[in-house]
């Protein structure tokens, strides 16, 4: 399998597909919630990559772009965003909140519900297969 950086245009056209090819078998997400990102340190390109998450379809999606109206907005650098969204290490994020390396503007109530959430068995294949395809 081919593997791109993470967030490259490769790695978002890839995820694209993947998350087409599970269209209508995941479980609906519960909870709502628009949230714009703002990737820092990024290895390529300028240097940083406004994102968004989208759960209001009732499923987890990750798109490049910012949406309005979102109910927050994260900054966060890149390795952060990267051991969070694809690693799946929920951990590395709140060590570096602790340390002031996230800024949360907005419905911080919103997040917090989102990592209370366990993902379906869909949902943990998706994930499986964009750690695969991430360099």
């Amino acid at each position: 399998m081919a593997q791109y950086p993470f967030l490259s245009d490769e790695w978002v056209d890839e995820a694209r597909k993947i998350r087409q090819e599970y269209d209508g078998t995941a479980g609906t997400m519960t909870h709502e919630m628009r949230m714009n990102l703002v990737i820092t340190e990024v290895p390529f390109g300028d240097g940083s990559i406004d994102a968004h998450l989208d759960t209001t379809e009732g499923h987890l999606k990750l798109e490049t772009g910012h949406i309005d109206p979102a109910h927050l907005k994260v900054t966060l650098d890149y390795a952060t965003a990267k051991a969070i969204l694809v690693e799946g290490n929920p951990q590395v994020g709140m060590q570096a909140f602790m340390a002031g390396k996230v800024k949360v503007e907005g419905d911080m109530a919103k997040l917090m519900m989102l990592q209370g959430a366990p993902p379906d068995e869909h949902a943990q294949e998706v994930a499986k297969r964009l750690r695969e395809m991430t360099a």
